[in-house]
């Protein structure tokens, strides 16, 4: 679980994807709602950032997938995928804990 940048990346979609396979992770808002995109354990997944589990980790609120490219059009939010969302969303960094970014 990372921390959220300050700063929202200006990215279009195609540079959305080149920075999701480096860095496997990002945090994404859509209106009042914030998501974590990520990559762990060979499947990547979106959580929902205001629902922790016991472990205080966010939940997923997407199915788990093997491909970064199934979950990019996978509908996780009111039948929206995250291509359909990108328009109206703003990406952010997920900054890991003694990381170099």
């Amino acid at each position: 679980m990372g921390r959220k940048a300050e700063e929202a990346l200006e990215i279009d979609f195609e540079e959305f994807l080149g920075y999701l396979r480096s860095k496997t992770r990002a945090f994404m808002d859509v209106d009042d709602n914030q998501y974590y995109i990520t990559h762990t354990d060979g499947y990547w997944r979106v959580q929902d950032c205001t629902k922790l589990n016991d472990k205080g980790r966010f939940t997923d609120c997407s199915e788990l997938v093997p491909t970064m490219s199934e979950l990019i059009e996978l509908p996780f939010r009111d039948g929206k995928s995250i291509h359909d969302l990108f328009p109206v969303a703003k990406i952010y960094e997920s900054d890991q804990e003694g990381w170099e970014l």
